[in-house]
């Protein structure tokens, strides 16, 4: 019977000799040009964005350079650069448990993007989830198998929690670090080509429960309250594949070069603008919505809230994908159902979310001040502008309670 092989080296899937990012800086500045420059907080990373206008008709464009400075004078800052004494310089340990999950990522994007992956779901055995876990899909087991590997590899992670496993898994004893993660968020899109992605946390390792039994210390581990993130952020495989990550200190997005393997810093300093004009959420289910979260929708849409204008709605039912469009242009992205993971999901978008400048709700609290009490515990969402949230918040009565159930 013939049989199918994916390759998981993170660039065999992608012609080598086109290259995204070139390797030294292009500069396409005109004399009337605008020079924007983002240095981190340690001051020895510096980019700098440089843009200008065309003249000479409507057709007019606008072109743009980036160039990334330091005491080398090197092209395009990649992640590991950034994270490095060049930049960030977030210590050696976290900085090697970064570089396995960037290998992670760039294997997981291969597998998505493969023509294979279907064949491999018809070939993956999947066993059954619990009550609180949706059934896993194939490429998620092999999403969540790739990280767990990664993990192993670094030395670095004491224990990792996946929404993947029922219980977390412990790997070593003198790993610094744990590990939370939606290995494939989105996955049932995949067939359609439509945008997935991962999403994870990083804490330190409570060292007080270091005496327990491993089932114990490793629960206790995972449900760490989200304020005590060291890290946390998401990959979007979609037309470009985009790391999203936040240190305490600003939230900042890497794009792969598919060419080199790395990824490349092009939006540094993300910040959400204060209101958007955009709301995203499951339409569809508007008759089960509570009263408040209807006013607030039946508001907004008709340019009758604290923001004059008409809100459109995007929803693509894929987290990640419509977390990025709205970290990048504002509004608000909600699921008002109990569905959404506060470990997985909730805690580690609100982490990103509050870091550039806006706020992760459940519909009353802010996210990051709960306490998980359990590991696949779930809850409404509400992601955003600040000045968005604050209205929805205004209107009490948007978490969904009630929960009719449908098949998908």
């Amino acid at each position: 019977m013939p049989t199918s092989s994916i390759f998981l080296k993170p660039n065999s899937n992608f012609l080598p000799e086109f290259h995204l990012f070139p390797p030294r800086t292009l500069l396409f500045a005109k004399p009337r040009s605008r020079m924007t420059s983002f240095t981190s907080p340690s001051g020895g990373l510096k980019l700098n964005l440089r843009a200008s206008a065309k003249t000479g008709g409507a057709g007019g464009s606008t072109d743009a350079s980036l160039t990334f400075d330091d005491d080398h004078n090197s092209g395009f800052c990649t992640l590991m650069e950034f994270v490095g004494k060049g930049g960030l310089d977030v210590g050696d340990e976290l900085g090697i448990l970064l570089g396995h999950l960037e290998y992670a990522f760039k294997k997981i994007a291969a597998l998505v993007a493969s023509p294979f992956n279907s064949t491999l779901g018809k070939d993956v055995l999947v066993s059954g989830a619990s009550a609180d876990r949706d059934k896993p899909k194939p490429l998620d087991v092999v999403s969540n198998e790739i990280i767990l590997s990664s993990l192993r590899n670094s030395g670095k992670v004491a224990v990792m929690a996946s929404e993947e496993d029922d219980l977390p898994v412990w790997i070593t004893d003198n790993g610094p670090y744990v590990v939370v993660t939606d290995p494939l968020d989105g996955s049932r899109n995949i067939d359609a080509s439509i945008p997935t992605g991962t999403i994870f946390g990083i804490y330190k390792r409570l060292v007080e429960t270091d005496h327990l039994p491993v089932e114990e210390k490793a629960m206790l581990n995972s449900l760490q309250s989200g304020a005590k993130l060291v890290a946390a952020g998401y990959v979007l495989y979609s037309s470009a594949t985009i790391l999203c990550i936040s240190f305490g200190s600003g939230t900042h997005a890497f794009t792969l070069d598919h060419s080199t393997g790395d990824f490349i810093l092009t939006h540094p300093n993300i910040k959400i603008p204060p209101r958007g004009q955009i709301y995203s959420v499951n339409d569809a289910r508007y008759f089960d919505w509570p009263e408040g979260l209807r006013r607030y929708i039946d508001t907004v849409r008709q340019g009758k809230g604290k923001y004059p204008k008409k809100y459109s709605a995007r929803y693509i039912c894929s987290l990640v994908a419509d977390f990025h469009r709205t970290l990048l242009y504002g509004g608000v992205a909600m699921n008002p159902r109990d569905h959404l993971r506060l470990v997985y999901e909730a805690n580690p978008l609100s982490f990103i979310v509050e870091q550039a400048g806006g706020r992760g709700s459940d519909g009353k609290s802010r996210i990051l001040s709960l306490q998980p009490v359990k590991l696949h515990q779930r809850l409404s969402l509400f992601l955003g502008s600040p000045e968005d949230i604050d209205e929805l918040e205004s209107y009490g009565d948007v978490q969904q309670k009630v929960n009719p159930g449908y098949e998908v």
